[in-house]
C-alpha cells in the first residue's frame, strides 16, 4: 500500500447513490471480467453508469497482449486524470493484465491512480475500495493465488439480453514466445463442471438463449481430470440444458483440438458452426520460433477434417506479421496458406514486443515500416476472402437468433447466423430472443442484409 492524501467518502452502502463506470480494453475474457466487476460492485450499492462524468468510481479493465492496447490504456488514464482534477473524491482503479504486469510501477507512472489490482484479485475489489475510502491510501494488489476465486463469479446479463459469456477456465500452459498470458493470468485452471452447468442454468432462467464458453485454451478444459474429451463432455452436458439454443466457444489452440471435438460439429444440434482457430503464421520456421507446437501441414489437416465433418463451418483465425526473423519468404507462406484456406474472417496484428516473453530477446527484428506494409497486404487479401464468403451466403435461408435492434437503423433488428455472421433485417424489438428464418439478400464486408420469411 502507498500513502495518499486522506479523504472521507463514507461507506459503500450509504444513502447516497454512488456510480460506477467500467471500461474494457481487450478480448472477450476481459469483457466478462468487467461484467463480474459490475456484478460485485452492484451488490455493494453502486449503480453502473455509461456517463464517465457521473462516476464516483472508475475501473479500467486492461489488456497488455499488444502494444496498441497498452497505448489506449495510457490515453484513457490521461482523460480520467482531468476528471480527478474536478472531483477529488473520485476513485480510479486499473485491473487486468496490464495492472498485473506493471503493479506499483503503474502507480508511480500515473500518480492519480488509487488502485491497481491483478487478474487474480477481482473478488477482493469491494474490500479494497472500502479500504481506500477509509484510509485514503493507494493500494496495489497483484497477488497470484493458487486458485482464481473470481473465475466462477455469477454475473447475470441485463434483462432482455439473450447472449452471455461463461468462463470455463483461466490461464495457459503453452508459453508461446510472443505471449504474456501464462505470466499474467497464471497456469491453466478449469472450473468444476457442476458449477458451470449451474451458472448456465441460471442464465437460461434469465432468458439467455446463447452462451459463449471462454478460456485461453478451451480444448484443454479438465484435461488433467478427463483426458482430451473433457471439453467435449462439457459441451454434451450443456446441450441438455433446457432453454439454451446455441453454444459457442473461444479460443481453441490448434495443437489441442481433438477428433471428438471435430466430430461434435456434425453431431451436436446446438453447437454453432463456427470455430476460431488461431494459426499465427503459415511458416513452419516461424511457428517453431513462436513455440506453437504444430506445423503448417498439421494445421491444414485439421482444417480439412473440420470441413469434412461440417462442410458449412465458418473458420476464423489470428495472424501475427513481423515476428522476429520473419523473412519475405516466411510472409509469403502465410499469404499462400490464407489463399488455400480462405478464412471467413481474420484478426491480424503486427508483432509488438512484450516484457517477459521469449521473443523479446530474439534476433532478426523486423522494421516497423515493413510490419505495417505486410499487415496492409494481409488485411487487403483477407477483405477479399471475407467478402467472397459473405457473398456466397446470398440466396440462402438462415436461422437467425435475434439479439437486439440494429445499430444502423432503428427499424431493423440484428442477429447472427450459426456461422457467426451478422445479419440485419426489418423487424421489431418483440423479436429479440426468437430464432427466425431469414432470406439473405445482400452481402457486405462486415454484415449481411436479409428479409424475414
Amino acid at each position: 500500500m502507498m500513502e495518499k492524501g486522506n479523504k472521507s467518502l463514507g461507506s459503500l452502502t450509504g444513502l447516497d447513490k454512488k456510480y460506477l463506470y467500467v471500461q474494457t480494453i481487450g478480448c472477450q475474457m476481459n469483457v466478462h471480467d468487467s461484467e463480474q466487476i459490475v456484478a460485485l460492485m452492484e451488490k455493494e450499492g453502486y449503480v453502473c453508469t455509461k456517463n464517465v462524468n457521473q462516476a464516483d468510481l472508475i475501473i479500467l479493465n486492461t489488456c497488455s497482449i499488444r502494444e496498441k492496447a497498452a497505448q489506449k490504456v495510457n490515453s484513457q488514464l490521461g482523460r480520467f486524470r482531468r476528471l480527478k482534477e474536478k472531483n477529488e473524491n473520485l476513485i480510479i482503479g486499473v485491473g487486468g493484465c496490464l495492472a498485473q504486469q506493471m503493479g506499483e510501477r503503474l502507480i508511480t507512472k500515473v500518480p492519480d491512480l488509487d488502485l491497481v489490482f491483478g487478474t487474480h484479485n477481482i473478488h477482493q475489489l469491494p474490500e479494497l475500495i472500502v479500504e481506500i475510502e477509509r484510509t485514503g491510501r493507494k493500494i496495489v494488489e497483484t497477488t497470484v493465488h493458487e486458485s482464481t476465486q473470481s473465475i466462477g463469479l455469477l454475473a447475470l446479463p441485463p434483462i432482455g439480453r439473450v447472449t452471455a459469456f461463461v468462463t470455463i477456465m483461466q490461464g495457459c500452459n503453452n508459453f508461446c514466445a510472443y505471449c504474456v498470458v501464462p505470466y499474467l493470468r497464471g497456469r491453466e485452471e478449469s472450473r468444476d463442471i457442476d458449477d458451470i452447468l449451474h451458472e448456465i442454468s441460471n442464465l437460461s432462467d434469465q432468458g439467455v438463449k446463447e452462451i459463449t464458453l471462454l478460456g485461453q485454451n478451451v480444448n484443454s478444459y479438465a484435461r488433467k481430470r478427463s483426458g482430451e474429451s473433457g471439453f467435449v463432455d462439457l459441451l454434451h452436458e450443456i446441450e441438455k440444458i433446457e432453454g439454451i439454443e446455441r453454444i459457442r466457444f473461444t479460443t481453441s489452440h490448434p495443437k489441442d483440438i481433438s477428433e471428438s471435438l471435430i466430430a461434435s460439429f456434425a453431431e451436436m444440434k446446438k453447437l454453432c458452426k463456427h470455430i476460431h482457430l488461431p494459426v499465427q503464421s503459415g511458416s513452419d520456421r516461424i511457428l517453431a520460433l513462436m513455440n506453437r507446437g504444430y506445423t503448417r501441414s498439421e494445421y491444414l489437416a485439421k482444417i480439412e477434417k473440420l470441413r469434412k465433418s461440417c462442410p458449412d463451418i465458418s473458420i476464423t483465425s489470428d495472424v501475427i506479421v513481423g515476428f522476429p526473423g520473419e523473412t519475405d519468404g516466411d510472409f509469403q507462406e502465410t499469404i499462400d496458406m490464407m489463399n488455400e484456406i480462405r478464412f471467413d474472417s481474420l484478426f491480424s496484428f503486427k508483432y509488438s514486443e512484450r516484457e517477459g516473453t521469449a521473443a523479446l530477446n530474439m534476433s532478426g527484428k523486423v522494421t516497423e515500416p515493413l510490419k505495417l506494409e505486410r499487415l496492409r497486404v494481409l488485411q487487403s487479401l483477407q477483405e477479399e476472402h471475407t467478402l467472397e464468403k459473405n457473398r456466397a451466403m446470398v440466396g440462402r435461408q438462415e436461422k437467425i437468433l435475434v439479439e437486439g435492434l440494429s445499430k444502423n437503423c432503428r427499424e431493423d433488428v440484428m442477429g447472427r447466423t450459426s456461422t457467426n455472421k451478422i445479419v440485419n433485417f426489418g423487424g421489431s424489438i418483440e423479436l429479440v430472443g426468437e430464432i427466425v428464418p431469414v432470406f439473405i439478400k445482400e452481402a457486405y464486408l462486415h454484415s449481411l442484409r436479409g428479409e424475414m420469411l
